[in-house]
Parts: C-alpha cells; structure tokens; sequence
C-alpha cells in the first residue's frame, strides 16, 4: 500500500512537473505570438520567471527523492534556453576599447517619479552629469512645472531637443535627447496613439551620419489597485478562486494594451528595415518585457544590447513585484556593444536608467 502511493505521488508530481514544463515553453515564446490575434496568450511572457522558479523547485524535489526523473526539470530549461538567455543573460564585464560612445536610456518620469527626493529634476541632472554620457535619450523628458530643463541641459549637452507627443492643461509625454553630437535633423516615426511616440534622430557622429530612435510605446495602464493584485497573487496572499478570477482579468487588460503597442513595434521596424544603410541606435521604455512581441519585433535584424552583454534579470522598472526589463537599448551590426547594465541605485523615477557603451565600426 505505501509502495503504491508512493508510486502514486511520484507520478503526480512528475505530471505536474511536465505541465509546469509546457506552460514554461509557452511563456518563453509567447513573443511569437501576435497580441492582435491572440491577445491572452501573447502576454504570457510575464509569467515566464514564475515558471522558472516552479520548474526549479521541481528540480530539488527530484534530487531529493526520485533523482532518476531529474531530466523533466533539464529538458524544460533546455528547451526555453534562448528565451532564459533573453531574460536572464549572464555575461562577464568586458573590457572596453578606446573611443565607444555612452548611452543612457531613462524614463524620468516627467522628474517627479520618485517622490523622495524634493527636487526631482536636479537630482536626475546632477546623475547625467555625472555619468558624462555622450547620448542621452530620454522618455517624458517634460518638465510640467517649470520650463527651465532646456537652460539645465544646455550646461552639458550642446544638442538638445525634445518632442511632445500630448500635450493638454493637465498632462504632457514626449521624449527627448541631450547629445554631444550635432543633431541633423529628426523625423517623426508615425503610428497612430493618443500620447506616446517614436523620434528618429540623425546624429553627426565622427565622420558617418547615426540614426538614435527613443521610443515611448503604449503603456500597460495598469491602475494602482491591478498593481496590488498583482503584487498579492505573486506573493500568495490571495484566495484561489479570485486568482483564477484575478488573473484572467489583468491577462485580458495586459493582451488589449499589447494590442495596442502591436502596430508600434511593427512602425519603427518598419522604419528600421527602410534605413538599414545606416548605423541604428534603437532603445527607449518599450514597456513591455524581453520576452514580447514589441522587443522582438523591434529587435529583428539588431543586437539587444543587454541580452549580448549584460548579466542577470535587469529590472528597469523598479515597482516592487514586477521583475521585468522594460527599458531596452538595441543596436545594428555597425556597433558592438559592451557592458550594458541597469543603475538600481538610481531612484529618481520609478524606472532605472539603462547604459550601454558602444563601438562604431569605421566607416567603409
């Protein structure tokens, strides 16, 4: 009898070891999902580290009772090695060569994201400051309460614009570039959406002409309460039923703003495939994880700097209980990158700066 339940139990937990595998194969790849057509499925990506850790408790139960089935657990991570590698690359520090440019792609906020600091904007100045990057691309680079950030950033960058997307008596989005390198001109990457956009820049870097795109795509528009939610269902703090309930209902309202952000990615895409003879820097707050169909779509054809050469998860958007790396910086193959990373100890908003160093290969 004992015999048999044991028996009994390792195969119950051996199915469920294979479900868990299966749903962990369809998060990781969900990104080849289109959310227009399969708007639940598409967003599984978010439930892609939850499986991983599901899989590898798996993992240490077999080695711990039943060794011999410890393959179920392998298999799985082998089969979502690229999409793990996407979200969770691991990489050494490189060693720079002379003469790569510094990039820095941060989400301000409008400045006041962290409400900490009393002065918002100086402190995000004082950090770029310091950080003497040679690109900085900037989402909601509007100041709604002074209009002095142009007098701020002209003390360290010669070149500076900013574009607004939406502008009304109460709100305002846009984004922005502070560069020391002559701006030639920019251009608009028209997609249709209320307060969001995407700017190319054509930058004069040493003798070749650089297109910069920051991109503000669609965000999730999740409201403070779905955020609470979601933070008690990772957790655990939540009954199973309104899980079931919970769940379904932040998948639906997460698939339709992917839908949204769909024919985003597909424009800049577009516009990345009609302009491939020159060198491409791509990066902005996709707002949406490494697994998605935006990042993918947008990274077809680039280098995804942080997938290349950064090292763990790198969470970009710091709200507790959202382990996921929304901010991106992607790169054609006239650049290579080096030690792409995200600041956590930059708090100023409630996303991390992302930074990457990148070297421009000569001009033929």
């Amino acid at each position: 009898m004992i015999k048999q339940l044991k028996s009994f139990t390792i195969n119950l937990m051996a199915g469920a070891n294979v479900a868990t595998v299966l749903l962990m194969v369809l998060a990781g790849y969900s990104d080849h999902l289109d959310p227009r057509e399969y708007p639940l499925l598409s967003v599984m990506g978010m439930t892609f580290p939850v499986f991983l850790i599901a899989n590898l408790v798996f993992l240490f139960f077999w080695l711990t009772f039943k060794w011999r089935k410890i393959w179920i657990p392998i298999v799985g991570y082998a089969v979502v090695y690229v999409p793990l590698t996407t979200y969770m690359p691991i990489h050494k520090s490189q060693e720079m060569p002379d003469g790569t440019i510094k990039l820095i792609s941060y989400n301000v906020c409008q400045y006041g994201g962290n409400y900490k600091y009393e002065y918002g904007f100086e402190t995000v100045y004082h950090y770029l400051e310091e950080q003497n990057a040679d690109i900085v691309c900037i989402q909601e680079d509007v100041d709604t309460w002074r209009r002095f950030v142009f007098n701020w950033y002209k003390k360290i960058y010669a070149y500076n614009d900013t574009t607004i997307f939406h502008k009304t008596s109460t709100s305002m989005n846009g984004v922005g570039i502070h560069t020391k390198y002559p701006i030639l001109k920019k251009e608009r990457i028209m997609y249709k959406s209320v307060g969001n956009g995407s700017v190319a820049y054509y930058l004069k870097v040493q003798d070749d002409t650089v297109i910069v795109i920051n991109n503000h795509l669609e965000g999730t528009h999740l409201s403070n309460e779905d955020r609470a939610n979601y933070k008690r269902m990772i957790r655990g703090k939540m009954e199973k039923d309104t899980v079931k309930t919970e769940a379904f209902f932040l998948l639906k309202k997460l698939g339709r703003y992917a839908a949204k952000r769909a024919p985003e990615a597909d424009a800049v895409h577009a516009y990345i495939e009609a302009h491939r003879e020159y060198p491409i820097i791509v990066c902005g707050d996709f707002n949406d994880s490494p697994i998605s169909y935006s990042r993918r779509t947008i990274a077809q054809g680039l280098t995804d700097c942080y997938k290349e050469t950064g090292c763990g998860i790198g969470l970009s958007y710091n709200q507790k209980g959202f382990f996921v790396r929304i901010d991106h910086i992607l790169c054609s193959d006239h650049f290579k990158p080096y030690n792409c990373t995200v600041d956590n100890k930059m708090d100023a908003s409630d996303h991390y700066p992302i930074i990457c160093n990148l070297k421009l290969a000569p001009k033929q």
